[in-house]
């Protein structure tokens, strides 16, 4: 059972809800990592695409520049 603790109105500090003071903007962009075309190949083969060396540039270059806030 949990303890409650009654105050009075003057007690309670109220601030304004900042939604951006709860978002971890520079903490997703610090653990996001460059993607490598031998993660992309083993991706598509499991994904059972068919690919070649040209796409797999392509998607490295989209996705790293999507990754990094570019």
């Amino acid at each position: 059972m949990k303890k409650v603790e009654v105050v009075k109105a003057d007690d309670v500090e109220v601030k304004p809800f900042i939604l951006d003071d709860f978002i971890q903007y520079r903490v997703q962009h610090s653990m996001m990592n460059k993607i490598t075309k031998k993660e992309l190949k083993h991706l598509a083969d499991e994904l059972g695409l068919v690919y070649d060396d040209t796409q797999i540039v392509f998607t490295k270059k989209l996705l790293n520049a999507y990754l990094l806030g570019k």
